[in-house]
């Protein structure tokens, strides 16, 4: 007889961006054509410096263990880099180099989650918050992300959601999957109303903070000193250099968080490869073209996603003012969200993800990525209106 795993994994989800890529991966395999804007990948290759520098560092030898924490140069370019884009004085010491952003939020909702605990997410958020919160057998408390607000966060309404058993805060700016950008009056607010909650810890995700719109400003959580000796920043170099599949984040950690954060990556994954580690700093310390003229593309592609959603029968979008996503409202198709992106799927070729997987107030929503060629995205929206037509009609 085999044995079962303990009850926590009972209670642990998944990502299912990663199910919706496996099945149109099937369906393109059985001749199918399908067009993803299900997966929050870069379509782009990621820029040539950088794969000469992992390169380099191969033929240089470095081949083995590095420190648990990352290379000493790479954690000096990431407090570097923080200092040249929002003028903070981070140090190495407190920098953690990671295989992606999940492991900060895995390492952060572990120390902080436990049973009788409550840990605060936003909803619709990135769903692997919840999966884990879960999975401690913490309380997870949804904060509503709501379409009227712009999808940004209200302090207000945050602030209402603490109670004497909130342990953590998790916060998204720009937002996945809403696109949502939290104005920085609001981030003040917020700030001056945990600066009164001293046992509320943050975890900052800012992984896409170098994609903004509209002259918005990204606002790091960082720069506020009342809440700085508790706040867990999480940043990485998937999605602003186009480095999804190299398996590479970074975190900032007050001190006395340090060491446990050190203890779960020895005890977990011991360290990010070396070669990876060499091309994330060339990232962050060479050219940074290949950057804003990703960010311009992903520009140009935002506003054409919006205004052919909103050509749509029955389909309407708040235009997202950052990450790589459209949130776009489907209610009044008729449709409930999830139904309506495996429809898409199977009858249409086009991979979408239903709102309800990203939490309770996803429902009549999907969420559609536009890290994709204009092109493909026009196809795409040209599908969406015949199978609505369509569906419409019969």
């Amino acid at each position: 007889m085999t044995p079962s795993p303990i009850a926590a994994f009972s209670r642990i989800g998944e990502e299912n961006a990663f199910a919706v890529l496996a099945r149109a991966t099937q369906l393109m395999r059985e001749g199918k054509d399908v067009i993803n804007l299900g997966i929050g990948q870069p379509d782009f290759p990621t820029p040539p410096n950088i794969v000469e520098a992992a390169i380099k560092a191969l033929r240089d030898g470095h081949h083995g263990y590095t420190p648990a924490n990352g290379i000493l140069p790479l954690r000096e370019g990431v407090a570097a880099d923080l200092h040249r884009r929002f003028g903070l004085s981070v140090s190495p010491e407190e920098v953690m180099i990671v295989p992606g952003g999940k492991v900060t939020m895995f390492m952060v909702i572990l120390m902080f989650g436990e049973p009788g605990a409550e840990i605060l997410y936003p909803d619709p958020g990135f769903p692997i918050y919840r999966s884990m919160i879960e999975f401690t057998g913490a309380t997870p408390i949804p904060v509503p992300v709501r379409e009227e607000n712009g999808f940004a966060f209200s302090a207000e309404e945050t602030l209402s959601l603490i109670t004497p058993r909130t342990r953590l805060l998790i916060v998204n700016s720009p937002a996945n999957p809403t696109g949502g950008v939290t104005p920085k009056a609001e981030v003040d607010k917020l700030v001056k109303g945990l600066a009164e909650r001293p046992r509320v810890a943050i975890l900052s995700d800012e992984i896409y903070d170098q994609m903004v719109y509209d002259g918005e400003e990204h606002v790091c959580l960082l720069s506020y000193p009342e809440i700085r000796d508790r706040t867990i920043l999480l940043n990485g170099w998937s999605k602003t250099y186009a480095m999804t599949g190299w398996r590479l984040g970074y975190s900032v950690w007050p001190g006395r968080l340090y060491e446990a954060a050190r203890k779960l990556a020895v005890n977990s994954f011991s360290c990010v490869n070396a070669p990876a580690q060499w091309a994330a700093l060339e990232a962050l310390t060479g050219p940074q073209d290949a950057v804003a003229s990703m960010a311009a593309e992903f520009d140009r592609r935002r506003k054409a996603v919006v205004a052919g959603l909103n050509a749509l029968p029955g389909v309407s979008c708040a235009t997202p003012k950052g990450a790589f996503y459209a949130f776009p409202n489907v209610s009044q198709t008729k449709w409930k969200a999830k139904a309506l992106a495996s429809a898409l799927l199977e009858d249409a070729g086009i991979a979408t993800i239903g709102g309800p997987d990203f939490g309770v107030f996803g429902e009549g929503y999907i969420r559609l990525s536009y890290a994709n060629s204009l092109e493909n995205i026009e196809r795409a929206l040209g599908r969406m209106r015949d199978f609505l037509e369509r569906k419409n009609a019969a």
